[in-house]
């Protein structure tokens, strides 16, 4: 396997990309890796914005919100301090809860899918991910975990646009399935059992 893979993980919201991420973490680096975990939004400016209008601090149509993501995604590809690319150029594998296809997803639900692809070519012609994992649920059990975790909503956060969002990653997965490295994974088990079948996975591809 080599040392520096870069995972990106995928899901609707509550499908475990959290907990996913802290045992892939612990996976590589019982494997030798150094490992460094990130997400998007980012934690830098322009994904301090996307936060504040997800929650609700500030208002922003939905073509800004997708002009947005590029913005802060190619931020995260290219930052000079933390960037992916400088990331993996120092040897680090990098794992990052969401990546493009959480804006394929999202976004497209909101706006032409093929603007959306467009807009993020430039990222994806900067890097793409050694395997997108795709942690499957449903958008009646993503409801469910969101009301069970939290007291408020987000922007994105209804049944019915998790169910466009859900039929969305889908439809995107097999128009890309020529380009792209995706694995789908069962997310109703236990997080040991998706966790090991994303190491196998990732194992029988490196």
């Amino acid at each position: 396997m080599k040392k520096n893979l870069f995972i990106a993980l995928e899901g609707i919201d509550g499908s475990g990309k959290s907990t996913q991420l802290k045992l892939l973490k612990e996976k590589f680096e019982q494997a030798g890796h150094k490992v460094y975990t990130t997400c998007e939004p980012t934690d830098g400016p322009i994904g301090k914005i996307i936060r504040d209008i997800f929650t609700h601090k500030m208002e922003a149509d939905h073509r800004t919100i997708a002009a947005l993501f590029v913005a802060d995604r190619l931020d995260h590809i290219l930052n000079n301090t933390n960037g992916i690319l400088k990331l993996l150029e120092d040897g680090y594998t990098v794992i990052s809860d969401r990546y493009y296809f959480s804006s394929y997803a999202y976004q497209s639900a909101h706006v032409d899918l093929d603007w959306v692809i467009q807009a993020n070519s430039l990222s994806a012609g900067l890097l793409r991910p050694d395997l997108n994992v795709y942690i499957d649920i449903t958008p009646e059990q993503s409801i469910e975990r969101i009301k069970k975790g939290r007291t408020t909503t987000e922007l994105y956060e209804t049944l019915e646009n998790l169910q466009n969002v859900h039929h969305k990653y889908f439809e995107v997965m097999e128009l890309l399935k020529d380009e792209e490295q995706v694995f789908i994974t069962n997310g109703n088990r236990t997080p040991e059992l998706i966790s090991a079948d994303i190491w196998k996975e990732i194992e029988e591809r490196s």
